[in-house]
């Protein structure tokens, strides 16, 4: 056992806890993020260890500082590895891209790469590292396809497999917590878009999920910690918070985008641009000769919460980059109604009818997305809206009452 560094720099922390620790959010003094309650408890949780911390650039504090550069600058904490995902820890890598292995200029910490890496190779890089915990904070979107919580679960795997113990600093999910929709994936699907059986649009935090992924998926279980939010309900979305919204990657600008993500991004699976090189990614749809009969045959649907308008966009990058394109955007009026993933399905539905050019890609990345080849044969048989969300409701509440007893707050 090693000396605890609290021992050694006790007169340094009475200094530091002044001025290192976050101030609370001056709107709502009671609700912390899970960095929040770490650093309020003098980081209790990682005493005495080399620590390395898995995360990017929404690890911040609510006066937007980043967690690395606090919890270097602080004594109290023995911060000796960083390990960034897709994107990178800075967030300079579009998608599917990484930094690589570096050392970042502001702090002079090692920086490694764990994007694609998991098992085995992954551990190997933890124990090259030296640390003896590994934290993970980083923002995510309530979506299986968003591949940060597979990161988390990679990074839970490997720790196990290192010997390293695993602490979780929890963050609100953006479009609330209050149930699960869609699709559960199949085994046979998984891929880093989707590694274990959990439905489309999850309705958990990261501390929620990690609970999950110990407790029915990893092979032996990791030891692990979470870091509690306060004041954090399952029915708020993002805003409600009044927390800085900083990018999880590049295509996620804003909480808007997060909330349609989990249904829009089915378009990544199609040869129609999900909006890509504009400024609202994913709620911009479209492709070169759509026109005002999509928008038109989806308004006629009723979808609860939500209208969609006749829109024309020129792509400046991916898909139709360059060429101006029809199809629809999204709004969202009534958030509480919407259900983002039948929406999605229902786009899909009415863009093959009223689109002779509608296709999927060649690879059909739509079954992986999904996690299984049903929505899109059934939509390729002319199964309606209906029909479709049907055909996962035996294998979604099955996930729900699994899911329920990983849940942490009310």
């Amino acid at each position: 056992m090693r000396l605890s560094r609290r021992t050694l720099l006790a007169a340094a922390t009475a200094t530091a806890s002044l001025t290192s620790a976050p101030p609370a959010q001056a709107a709502h003094p009671r609700r912390r993020t899970g960095f929040e309650n770490l650093a309020a408890s003098g980081y209790a949780q990682l005493d005495g260890e080399r620590i390395g911390i898995v995360t990017n650039p929404t690890g911040v504090t609510g006066d937007v500082q980043h967690i690395v550069d606090v919890m270097h600058a602080d004594p109290r904490v023995d911060l000796t590895a960083v390990f960034g995902p897709e994107h990178g820890f800075r967030g300079t890598a579009q998608a599917g891209g990484s930094e690589g292995r570096y050392d970042d200029p502001a702090t002079g910490l090692p920086v490694y790469d764990t994007y694609l890496k998991s098992g085995r190779p992954l551990a190997d890089i933890f124990t090259a590292s030296g640390v003896d915990t590994i934290v993970f904070d980083i923002q995510d979107v309530g979506a299986r396809f968003y591949t940060y919580i597979w990161t988390l679960y990679d990074c839970m795997e490997a720790a196990q497999l290192a010997g390293k113990r695993f602490v979780v600093l929890d963050r609100p999910n953006p479009v609330t917590g209050r149930a699960a929709q869609g699709p559960v994936l199949h085994k046979e699907f998984a891929t880093f878009v989707g590694r274990q059986p959990i439905s489309q649009a999850h309705g958990m935090t990261v501390a929620e999920l990690a609970r999950l992924f110990n407790g029915e998926f990893l092979t032996s279980p990791v030891p692990l910690d979470t870091v509690l939010m306060t004041g954090w309900k399952r029915s708020e979305f993002y805003d409600a918070w009044n927390l800085p919204w900083v990018p999880p990657s590049p295509n996620m600008p804003t909480p808007d985008t997060a909330l349609v993500y989990s249904g829009t991004c089915l378009f990544e699976g199609t040869n129609l641009s999900e909006g890509r090189g504009t400024t609202r990614p994913f709620e911009l749809l479209g492709a070169e000769g759509l026109d005002g009969r999509w928008a038109a045959a989806a308004n006629e649907l009723g979808l609860p919460g939500v209208h969609f308008r006749e829109a024309y966009f020129a792509p400046t990058f991916s898909k139709f980059q360059g060429k101006t394109v029809g199809g629809v955007q999204i709004h969202v009026h009534d958030r509480p109604a919407y259900d983002p993933v039948r929406t999605g399905v229902a786009l899909l539905v009415t863009a093959k009818k009223t689109w002779s050019g509608f296709g999927w890609r060649a690879d059909n990345w739509i079954d992986k997305l999904t996690g299984s080849t049903r929505v899109r044969t059934m939509i390729d048989a002319g199964a309606g809206t209906d029909e479709v969300v049907a055909g996962w409701r035996e294998e979604l509440t099955a996930f729900r009452r699994i899911r329920k007893n990983y849940l942490l707050y009310g």
